[in-house]
């Protein structure tokens, strides 16, 4: 047990600090001792049980849950929406829109080189509920999945790039070819193009990831604007085990992606292993229909950030 004047002098300080809000510095200028003592005070304060800390988490938000996730499987972080349902809905791609625009808001930073996905509602969301960040500077947004499509969807993919660049004062590069090319000669062409080959080429740089994660069954974003692979290839990915896509690359619930050689059809976008290398690889999904696909991403280390839903996020936790 300290002597009482001790146990006097914490209490002063703790007291001047926590309820009057007086800087360090000019307690220890009143009371003429060194700001560390200051500091030591303080934090003896809390190991007498003269200071406790109490932080009141407010209801919808879920820290534990997401603290749970960081350490269950090892990512770098998780950020949870509070949502109505786990269905699919407008309501919820609002939620977790706002959520996504909030965390990005505050991670991205300037000479930033930010890889972006197309087609999907959810990145749009986010998009949109984004302030501009005018402070940034020399920041490069990059397409990292084809985003040519059919005429009806072709302007959301091209305004997500446009619109996200124009928010964080930079740069947008895109990817002016289909998600998706049905043609072998087509295929090889395309890739001894210089224009092309050059945004490819920027992939290695991309620091910051935002991607969809995409079940089974194509959304009707993606089904509008063509970019969708042909039956035969579907019953191949079936057949293989595969249960979601990211950037249109298939994986299984393990995140064993589908072998690329099986498929008729050739994707242009990043590929899983190089998003495994981005400093940030963040997804953004949600709701019941995508849950085996967003565990298999989490399995396969595909990502390392997750914005999703509190109920996905609970049925994340319960996995064994």
């Amino acid at each position: 047990m300290r002597k009482k004047d001790d146990l006097r002098l914490i209490a002063r300080v703790a007291k001047l600090y926590y309820e009057n809000h007086i800087k360090q510095n000019d307690i220890a200028e009143q009371l003429g001792i060194s700001q560390a003592a200051i500091s030591r005070l303080l934090t003896l304060g809390e190991k007498e049980g003269i200071v406790k800390v109490v932080v009141n988490v407010p209801r919808g938000v879920y820290t534990e849950m997401e603290e749970q996730l960081v350490q269950k499987f090892g990512m770098k972080d998780v950020v949870i929406a509070d949502c109505a349902s786990d269905e699919e809905s407008p309501s919820m791609t609002r939620e977790i829109g706002a959520c996504a625009a909030s965390y990005l808001e505050n991670i991205i930073r300037p000479k930033d080189v930010i890889g972006l996905s197309s087609w999907s509602s959810l990145l749009l969301s986010t998009v949109n509920a984004m302030s501009p960040l005018s402070r940034k500077s020399d920041i490069k947004v990059v397409q990292i999945l084809g985003g040519l499509g059919n005429a009806s969807a072709q302007d959301q993919s091209a305004y997500l790039a446009s619109h996200l660049a124009s928010l964080v004062n930079g740069t947008a590069y895109f990817l002016p070819l289909p998600g998706v090319i049905k043609s072998d000669e087509l295929y090889k062409t395309i890739l001894q193009d210089k224009s092309i080959s050059d945004v490819f080429a920027m992939f290695q740089h991309v620091n910051t990831a935002l991607v969809g994660i995409g079940a089974i069954s194509p959304s009707r974003l993606l089904a509008a604007s063509g970019n969708v692979l042909s039956n035969k290839d579907f019953r191949i990915l079936e057949k293989n085990g595969a249960v979601g896509d990211i950037l249109l690359r298939f994986f299984d619930q393990n995140g064993r992606e589908t072998d690329e050689k099986l498929l008729t059809s050739h994707v242009i976008s990043m590929e899983l292993s190089q998003l495994k290398q981005v400093e940030r690889a963040i997804g953004i999904a949600g709701g019941k229909r995508k849950f085996r696909a967003i565990l298999g991403s989490l399995r396969g280390k595909l990502i390392n950030t997750l914005i999703t839903d509190q109920f996905t996020a609970q049925r994340l936790l319960a996995e064994q």
